[in-house]
């Protein structure tokens, strides 16, 4: 039991290094070719983040344990909602007006609709792996074509201008140490599951879609305490659309994915629920302030409490 509590650390270690590392060279390598700073974020920076989830749910799926790859995604989506958007309103509170996420939220809930459709007809297999990819290129080319040049400025570390060697090194470092830390978090994971009788649907939606948010979580905190608590609520819109349609549509392409019927019952539709969540805040212009933060937090504790 040590051991697999010490493979889950450093394969939550090893995500965290890798996401960052595979950013800071993604980024530094597409402005060296001259790649504008908004294409930037709304692709190398967007897929920059995810790559942990991606990683893990294709190494679960090529394991067998799909019910991990289902949970770590639908599990990602809540934390992200309620743990990230909480743990940062608890630093500095949200101010939601005078930033304009409407559209994006409805992508959101339109991407967590297609998901609870595509589950409830079955197994998520290449069919319905290429569907949410063509969904995906729908939201990229609307983002492409929509967002304004100030948009540039709401991405961090894009002027980095680094050298080449260590662009090199940093994108050789992040490949490396995500696919290994992918494969220590799931075996410790796993292990620790039939360990104490728990489902990997609950160690995927828990352990695993916590430990893979942390980037999204390291980078939200630091922004509050930056003053740009703002940037959050983008972040979390766009991971929760990317996690979806780019995540589970890669994976499904590695294996078929099995829906476990207590994700079905319960686990999507809190994952639909905490995303309408966010519709007052974003339509009204409400401040997410810190007693909303703390209830956020609580209400992730209930859940995981409700799962266990």
């Amino acid at each position: 039991m040590i051991v697999d509590v010490l493979l889950v650390l450093g394969g939550l270690a090893l995500l965290v290094l890798g996401g960052d590392l595979l950013v800071k060279g993604a980024v530094n390598l597409s402005l060296r070719l001259g790649i504008t700073p908004l294409v930037v974020g709304l692709t190398v920076v967007a897929f920059g983040t995810s790559a942990p989830e991606l990683i893990v749910s294709m190494s679960a799926a090529l394991r067998g344990a799909t019910a991990i790859a289902m949970g770590n995604v639908v599990g990602s989506n809540i934390a992200n909602v309620l743990v990230i958007l909480g743990a940062t309103a608890l630093v500095s509170g949200i101010v939601t007006r005078g930033h304009d996420l409407r559209e994006s939220w409805a992508m959101m809930i339109a991407a967590s609709l297609l998901l609870i459709a595509l589950a409830l007809m079955g197994p998520i297999g290449r069919l319905q792996g290429v569907v949410l990819l063509a969904a995906l290129a729908l939201v990229l080319w609307r983002q492409l074509t929509t967002a304004s040049i100030d948009d540039a400025d709401e991405i961090e570390g894009v002027a980095l201008g680094a050298r080449w060697l260590r662009i090199v090194l940093w994108l050789l470092g992040g490949l490396i140490a995500l696919p290994v830390g992918a494969n220590l978090l799931v075996a410790g994971a796993t292990d620790i599951a039939l360990a104490f009788g728990i489902s990997e649907a609950v160690i995927g939606l828990t352990l695993v879609a916590i430990g893979t948010s942390l980037p999204e979580m390291a980078a939200s905190v630091a922004s509050a305490m930056r003053g740009r608590a703002d940037m959050a609520l983008g972040n979390v819109v766009g991971s929760n659309i990317f996690n979806i349609l780019a995540i589970l549509g890669l994976t499904s392409l590695v294996a078929p994915l099995p829906i476990p019927p207590e994700i079905l019952r319960l686990d999507l539709w809190v994952m639909l629920a905490t995303s309408l969540l966010l519709a007052p805040f974003l339509f009204r212009g409400v401040t997410i302030s810190r007693a909303v933060g703390a209830a956020f937090i609580l209400a992730y504790g209930a859940y995981v409490w409700v799962l266990l």
